[in-house]
């Protein structure tokens, strides 16, 4: 490898190289003959051939067979190549920048352009020369570089503020030095604002504008104006033409370059930098540097950035937002193999960037009270850090060396074909070459030095994270700045992300605080701390992109972030709930990311443990409403609080702390005290108008899955409303009085209205009384006395086997007892027992071909499945075989061990499926299209092995059940 050695410019020319590289014979003959073509009719051709047979001359020509893109600047400009062997590099390199500063001006945009891509040309060859020839050190060359992006800057600045003065969108106080108070100013970032550029840098810059300079004319429409500007220096930099380009430009490093424009008013950065300005641009603005435009602006824009990069006290919270610049975790601790070949020097493991936030990490920690350590230089700050004690000497020379190694290899690997590239080949020739290029004594050599150096570096890297978090799998994770590092992308695809580049870019946009949320400086440092378990949580569900996405609009949708992503920190159990509700279950994800209020209960210490009692429930419900400043805002905080209820019960089932078996339950318990709760307030609004009528008693029944406490997550409520009154007193006494008849029908309606008219909350639930008698033929309301008759007389068979399912919940507790005793006397009352069991059948018989299952897993609608346990439930009750109050899984205890069939087994198996995904999904389980994360929780309650083994035992139960459903009603199909 090149010795650095102290540069000495009198002898550091082409004629004296300090190192000599060698290259196969024919190659560098080749090379030679292909550059002495060129210099046929050159005024420097006599002293150029004379060189040639010089041991100098051969060294030059070994450089030209090693660099296709060297021999080609050569070739074209062989009277630089004579200024390097006659004079110094550096006196070569200043002849070409003095010509270029004043040519910029007055010269036309076209010729401006031929002349800049010559002078980053002709200063990349005299750069190369001088690497290659061992009389440049890896810093005297990223200074050259840096030298000739800066002076390529402002001649193309001055130039473009000129010509807008000449068209008099500007008056600049002095035209012939256009950049002088004209508003305008360009600041370099990164390595070029450190002067560190390498051979084919991009550059990074931002640039900054002030509307009120005294150059600006039209203050309203200035940063349009800039604008165009930037986009004029941006196509003369960095264009493709018939003579190359100058440098690639990015201005990605602006503040929120989303939504910022390329020239950006001093006050908005400003306040960016502020509110939502982050760790990883603190890091960035530490090399930041006014390289063109308005110099003084630019010295001003610094100062007035200088609070928000330096921080007056020890800024250790920095810290893992810095690291997560360039997370390198698992890899740290095992220290797995590495390999030169195919290496990225510069985001690899062990490489550059380790070396650079190495520095920056401990700048930003102490630079806010020790000034002498804000130097923009990486070894500059290696020695200030050692000096200061902030490193050990040993860490200190180590580092230098291992950085000046890399940069050198950095060097070569572009200059070979002016690639911006970082990775070392893996192709052997390719290989060899940059080994000769860096004049090892042989590929083994250089590969053995190469990967000693990416160690070293890894482990002083390490150490300064040594207390960071890991990830199940190594890798880096970086999600900052302006580009997407590789490794990041690697990591991201091991975890299983489909499409890694779409996740990253998403982080980012985190970080820059676009969401409310995320728009304090603390919620963004928890979110990077917890960011590689998020991950890893997101990894677990088996379908992580979606997961991620459907994060990134739960977290669009929080007013504040901070408090939640402390909680996930502290509560690593609460990350993984919210990423399984996430992952696991669209119809919660749906509700969290358009309610996200509704995750607050999950903060609450006590949830995980048992669920509400009735008591609770209806005591947190009524104080809810009573709190309500009218009606309508009573109706909202209804909808609101059995959202929020029916969304917490089925976390809590995903989470395993409720069974999925008593889901049911649960859920009937939140829709009891919601009907109560409701109907007293309805009915207290009603009164306010049309007052009350003495004597009368009102009941809400419930039917079908209500009645029995079988409710699921998506169901709704199937109800009739029974009353009473005195015939002698059959008017209400309000304001606007009603007959009794008319009185009940309306409070049903108004009740259907309070439940079911929907808002923007949302609906409490949606109800059905078709069940009444005469289904929607007859009235909303029914007296008792008509519903006995009509139940005793005129019901279908059908309705009985509804009434066998039924309960008053709500109403005059008097009226409501009665209701119930009456109900279990209907059931009681005999009926032909054969006619009914054939009814029954015929039914389901119609039911199976005209509802037909989507798929064994429709464990509702199956052949088998939870209607015939209904059916023969309910058939059960009306024979008197089990008493009505055992409910659906009682009867059926009862009935299984007469038929001897495994029907409460099946029944539980069934309710498990049902239950869990009525809570995850809105259609119908296909098994093929969930997440892992929800088939594991399936499997869980099922307490099956697979979803093959699940699915088998799902038919097997459905041909018991079938099977005993026709025994039961004595027919066979």
């Amino acid at each position: 490898m090149k010795k650095h050695l102290p540069e000495n410019e009198s002898a550091a020319h082409l004629r004296s190289p300090l190192i000599h590289i060698a290259a196969k014979p024919n190659d560098a003959k080749a090379a030679t003959a292909r550059f002495v073509d060129c210099l046929k009719g050159k005024s420097s051709e006599d002293q150029l051939r004379s060189f040639l047979d010089t041991e100098a001359g051969h060294h030059f020509a070994a450089i030209l067979a090693r660099s296709p893109y060297l021999c080609d600047l050569a070739c074209r400009f062989p009277d630089t190549v004579l200024a390097c062997i006659i004079g110094s590099f550096s006196q070569a390199l200043e002849h070409t920048l003095t010509t270029l500063d004043r040519t910029a001006i007055t010269t036309s945009e076209s010729d401006l352009s031929r002349i800049l891509r010559q002078a980053k040309q002709e200063a990349a060859l005299i750069a190369g020369l001088a690497d290659l020839s061992g009389c440049w050190s890896c810093e005297t060359v990223s200074h050259a570089i840096t030298d000739t992006a800066d002076t390529c800057l402002r001649a193309a600045v001055d130039h473009l503020l000129f010509a807008q003065h000449e068209r008099g969108k500007l008056a600049l106080p002095d035209p012939q030095n256009p950049s002088q108070d004209s508003g305008y100013t360009v600041i370099a970032m990164g390595k070029h604002g450190a002067r560190e550029l390498n051979y084919s840098s991009d550059i990074d810059l931002i640039v900054f504008i002030d509307p009120d300079a005294k150059a600006v004319t039209d203050p309203e429409d200035v940063v349009l104006l800039f604008t165009r500007v930037t986009k004029g220096l941006i196509k003369l930099m960095q264009e493709q033409t018939a003579d190359g380009y100058v440098f690639r430009t990015d201005l990605r490093l602006r503040p929120d370059p989303g939504s910022m424009p390329l020239a950006i008013p001093m006050q908005h950065a400003m306040h960016y930098y502020e509110s939502r300005g982050q760790n990883w641009e603190r890091a960035a603005l530490i090399k930041a540097r006014t390289v063109a435009g308005d110099m003084s602006l630019g010295a001003e824009m610094l100062g007035f950035l200088r609070p928000f990069v330096w921080r007056r006290y020890l800024d250790y919270a920095a810290i893992a937002d810095i690291h997560s610049i360039k997370r390198q975790l698992q890899s740290h601790r095992g220290f797995s193999d590495l390999s030169a070949k195919g290496h990225n020097v510069k985001l690899g493991r062990g490489g550059i960037r380790e070396i650079e936030f190495f520095v920056q990490t401990q700048q930003l920690v102490a630079g806010g009270r020790i000034e002498d350590l804000r130097e923009r230089g990486t070894l500059e700050m290696l020695r200030r850090l050692a000096e200061h004690k902030w490193i050990k000497p040993h860490v200190r020379d180590e580092l230098c060396e291992s950085y000046r190694v890399l940069r050198d290899v950095e060097h070569r690997l572009q200059m070979v074909r002016d690639e911006q590239t970082h990775e070392i080949p893996k192709d052997k020739d390719a290989f060899a070459n940059i080994a000769a290029l860096c004049n090892a004594s042989s590929p083994a050599a250089f590969e053995k030095e190469i990967v000693a150096h990416l160690t070293r570096v890894e482990g002083h890297y390490a150490d300064l994270f040594s207390n960071e978090p890991t990830l199940a799998v190594s890798g880096n994770l970086s999600f900052t700045g302006d580009e997407e590092d590789p490794g990041t992308v690697e990591t991201l695809d091991q975890l299983g992300f489909n499409r890694p580049s779409d996740m990253i870019a998403m982080v980012k946009g985190w970080h820059f605080g676009r969401y409310r949320a995320m728009q304090t400086v603390e919620a963004r440092e928890r979110l990077t701390e917890i960011t590689p378990a998020l991950l890893e949580a997101f990894a677990d569900t088996g379908a992580p992109d979606e997961a991620m996405i459907a994060f990134d609009a739960f977290l669009k949708g929080l007013p504040a972030g901070f408090q939640l992503m402390n909680m996930m920190r502290a509560n690593p159990k609460l990350m993984d709930l919210l990423v399984l509700i996430l992952g696991a279950a669209p119809r919660l994800a749906a509700i969290v990311t358009h309610k996200p209020h509704v995750f607050d209960a999950l903060l609450e210490p006590g949830f995980f443990n048992d669920m509400p009692k009735r008591e609770e429930l209806q005591s947190r419900m009524a104080k809810s409403l009573d709190a309500a400043a009218g009606y309508e805002e009573m109706l909202d905080r209804a909808r609101l609080f059995v959202a929020e209820q029916r969304f917490l019960i089925g976390v809590r089932v995903l989470a395993g702390a409720c069974p999925a078996q008593e889901a049911g339950a649960a859920f009937a318990l939140l829709a009891e005290v919601a009907v109560q709760e409701i109907l007293k307030r309805v009915v207290d609004a009603f009164a306010q108008r049309h007052g009350h009528i003495e004597g009368a008693s009102v009941a809400v029944v419930s039917m079908g899955n209500l009645g029995t406490r079988e409710l699921t997550a998506a169901s709704d409520l199937d109800l009739i409303v029974l009353y009473e009154f005195d015939e002698a007193n059959d008017e209400s006494d309000g304001e606007k009085p009603l007959h009794a008849y008319q009185y009940f029908s309306r409070l049903t309606q108004r009740l259907t209205a309070a439940m079911s008219a929907p808002t923007g909350e949302g609906v409490v639930y949606e109800l059905d009384f078709r069940l009444r008698p005469s289904g929607n033929a007859g009235p909303l309301a029914t007296t008792l006395s008509s519903f006995e008759r009509y139940q005793r007389e005129e019901a279908w068979t059908w309705e009985r086997l509804a009434l066998s399912r039924s309960r008053p919940v709500a109403g005059d507790a008097e009226f409501v007892e009665k209701v119930s005793h009456a109900i279990s006397d209907l059931l009681a009352h005999p009926r032909e027992r054969k006619e009914e069991s054939a009814e029954v059948l015929k039914m389901r018989k119609l039911m199976d071909k005209e509802r037909p299952p989507a798929s064994v897993w429709d464990v509702k609608l199956a052949k088998g499945g939870m209607i015939d346990l209904e059916f023969m439930a309910q058939t059960a009750v009306l024979r008197g075989d089990c008493p009505k109050e055992a409910l659906t899984r009682g009867v059926l205890v009862a009935l299984g061990e007469w038929l001897n069939a495994r029907l409460v087994e099946a029944y539980d198996f069934y309710a498990a499926i049902q239950q869990l995904t009525r809570i995850a999904f809105n259609g119908i389980f296909n098994p093929d299209e969930v997440s892992r994360g929800f088939t594991e929780i399936l499997l869980r309650c099922l307490d099956m092995p697979d979803l093959e083994s699940s699915q088998a035992a799902l038919k097997d139960y459905q041909a018991e059940v079938r099977l005993a459903f026709k025994n039961y009603l004595k027919q066979i199909d």
